[in-house]
């Protein structure tokens, strides 16, 4: 059993990398994280469909939360003040704004800041990750 919780993002997204190694400077979180495309998705308890179409947070024990709740188990498990933005997350009507507003920005990634040609909706795909 892993003794620390996993984030699981698109490793071929140039914003999700960004965005996470900003994370990792900025909020210092108690996780591992690590691209789905070198993850052992099954080890992990997920798929990779899951993994493609956002992020994931899998806690030691296996449970496996997704989108702005994976986003907002990230922020509870940083240092400084981020925890309360974290639980903030979780509470409606919040939680279902956080809902709304990740699925915006993953849908229009290609869009923003540091995206790659990975990151376009058309270029999402199945990818063997063996090679």
């Amino acid at each position: 059993m892993r003794s620390r919780p996993v984030l699981v993002y698109d490793g071929d997204c140039g914003f999700c990398s960004l965005s996470v190694g900003f994370a990792e400077r900025l909020l210092r979180p108690r996780c591992t994280t690590t691209p789905w495309q070198f993850a052992d998705l099954e080890a992990l308890g997920v798929t990779q469909e899951r993994a493609e179409h956002e992020a994931l947070w899998v806690t030691p024990a296996g449970a496996v939360h997704g989108g702005s709740q994976a986003v907002a188990k990230l922020l509870l498990s940083a240092r400084g003040g981020w925890p309360v933005l974290g639980a903030l997350l979780t509470l409606p009507p919040v939680r279902w704004a956080a809902h709304v507003g990740y699925r915006l920005v993953a849908n229009n990634r290609s869009r923003l800041p540091g995206s790659t040609a990975a990151c376009a909706p058309t270029a999402r795909r199945t990818t063997d990750r063996t090679g």
